[in-house]
């Protein structure tokens, strides 16, 4: 028979087969002999006690043979010759996997991206962190893969209403990702594995009779009587299509504006913006497993905080253990930083997104003081503005090319400019600078309480051997484009269908890549009904 069990075990004992069996067999009421195998389902560290422990939960062969794990593989059509063709306009997980579930239903995705193959994107990265020379098409957000593909390869979502996430994991297995991510609590690819994986995925897209073209900008909608007929490259071709998504991400500062130009109705998004800190893993690892050496056994420990100030939540957002952080602007004069770690999770620093929730009436309190408001109160471009002009206070007060203003936390609680600043992973170079200057009032202020309040909750956390590098602020959209509830296409334009992040409807890899598979299935469901 095979039954579910759940357990909790020693870091030290989790690798050995043996001992697992053991704990298996006490809890079945069995011997250890009619344990035959077992599948893990569910992984998870408790770190709660003075002891850690993994918790597990295993589907356990007894008394019959063990046989591994199948996991079905999906099969994709041949649509080359497909009748039905639809333009996906950006190649982030939504778009990719919205374009494999047209490709299973026999329908023709033709994808256009503005950015360039993960190969290319590489090397425009390296020059980026090298040279502080920045491509606006070819960055950590912008490229084959979207923001995820650089920057870490995340896979935890708890927006399991939104679609069938064991499908979206068992996807990335299909296409190289290791089978680990199926049972993880807080499954991870990295961005060392990521490239190669949405390499795969383009491949399958192609070999299927799918289109992928790079390098291929949307700067103009046709619409005919409220329906959307083509879309207009910046190299000035044209394409048709019976239908159009719109997965360009969150960062597409110019499809808002395209999309507002046009009076085409979209919406102010409230957000997240902050900080983000590192710290060594060293400190994290003895905060968070209460010993000063963490067991070889246990991964790189990690961390999620959150906390009410004056009314405001300030958490955080994408935690990386043994992490680095990066430059992830998409415009010169502007800075934005974001972290990934590696598969391994090797590196010796941790960073984290710290940021705080921020609606209109921030916006506009502060938008008001440097006279950049001008009418932009009842815009949906509101907090879009907001996000702009943060991001241009930061790359001022770095110095250029991409280096980063940043202080030692309790400097930063204290509202001093830190003399030297701690060795660090952010290639670009940081500069020390009063990040109170820097930041809107109402966020630093936000920060400082939640870091005092971080630090009583985690000993140790708020120090000076940690960093604060400015600025977070493309946690999520600052703009959302409105659809139609059923059919999921906009309220306004008819056969334009907004998705993902960008939309404003995902918060990262797995929820985009759901909501993809939904946009793309509620198209080809209406076209059967018709």
């Amino acid at each position: 028979m095979q039954q579910k069990i759940s357990f909790k075990i020693l870091p030290s004992e989790a690798s050995d087969d043996t001992a697992v069996k053991k704990i298996i067999a006490a809890a079945a009421s069995k011997k250890i002999s009619d344990i035959s195998g077992y599948h893990v389902i569910k992984k998870s560290i408790d770190a709660r006690g003075k002891n850690v422990f993994f918790h597990f939960t295993v589907n356990a062969f007894i008394g019959e043979p063990y046989y591994a794990a199948a996991h079905k593989k999906i099969e994709f059509k041949d649509v080359h010759k497909a009748s039905k063709k639809i333009i996906i306009i950006g190649a982030g997980p939504a778009g990719l996997f919205a374009a494999l579930k047209l490709i299973e239903q026999g329908v023709q995705p033709i994808i256009l991206e503005r950015g360039k193959d993960v190969r290319s994107r590489r090397r425009d990265l390296a020059i980026l962190n090298k040279e502080g020379i920045l491509n606006e098409e070819s960055n950590y957000c912008f490229g084959e893969g979207g923001a995820g593909t650089y920057s870490d390869g995340k896979l935890y979502t708890r927006s399991s209403k939104r679609g069938d996430i064991e499908r979206i994991l068992n996807l990335f297995v299909q296409f190289g990702a290791t089978e680990n991510i199926l049972y993880d609590a807080h499954p991870h690819i990295g961005t060392n594995k990521l490239p190669q994986i949405i390499t795969a995925i383009r491949k399958q897209i192609t070999a299927s009779g799918g289109i992928f073209l790079f390098e291929k900008k949307v700067v103009d909608l046709k619409i005919t009587h409220e329906e959307i007929k083509a879309v207009i490259t910046a190299d000035g071709d044209t394409f048709s299509a019976d239908a159009f998504i719109l997965a360009t991400g969150h960062s597409a500062n110019d499809i808002f504006e395209l999309l507002y130009q046009k009076k085409i109705h979209i919406e102010a998004k409230p957000f997240a913006l902050g900080v983000r800190i590192e710290h060594p893993q060293k400190l994290i690892d003895s905060i968070q497993y209460h010993a000063a050496i963490r067991d070889e056994n246990l991964p790189p420990a990690s961390y999620s905080l959150v906390q009410q100030v004056n009314k405001k939540g300030v958490f955080s957002f994408c935690m990386c253990p043994g992490g680095i952080i990066a430059p992830a602007a998409t415009a010169r004069g502007q800075l934005v930083v974001n972290g990934w770690s590696p598969s391994k999770r090797n590196n010796p620093y941790a960073n984290s997104g710290m940021v705080v929730q921020v609606e209109q009436q921030d916006a506009i309190g502060y938008l008001k003081k440097p006279g950049n408001l001008r009418g932009w109160e009842t815009s949906p471009l509101l907090l879009l503005q907001f996000q702009q002009e943060v991001e241009k206070s930061a790359f001022v007060a770095g110095g250029g090319k991409y280096k980063a203003p940043a202080q030692r936390m309790d400097d930063f609680v204290q509202q001093k400019i830190s003399a030297t600043l701690p060795a660090n992973s952010y290639l670009p170079g940081l500069c020390p600078a009063a990040l109170q200057e820097v930041l809107p009032a109402f966020i630093y202020q936000s920060l400082a309480e939640g870091f005092k309040a971080f630090g009583k909750k985690l000993k140790g956390y708020l120090s000076n051997e940690a960093v604060v590098v400015a600025t977070e602020s493309r946690t999520s959209s600052p703009v959302r484009i409105p659809r139609e509830k059923d059919t999921l296409t906009h309220l306004q334009i008819k056969n334009l269908y907004p998705c993902g992040e960008g939309g404003g409807y995902a918060g990262g890899i797995v929820s985009a890549a759901m909501d993809g598979e939904r946009v793309a299935e509620t198209i080809i469901n209406k076209w059967k009904t018709k």
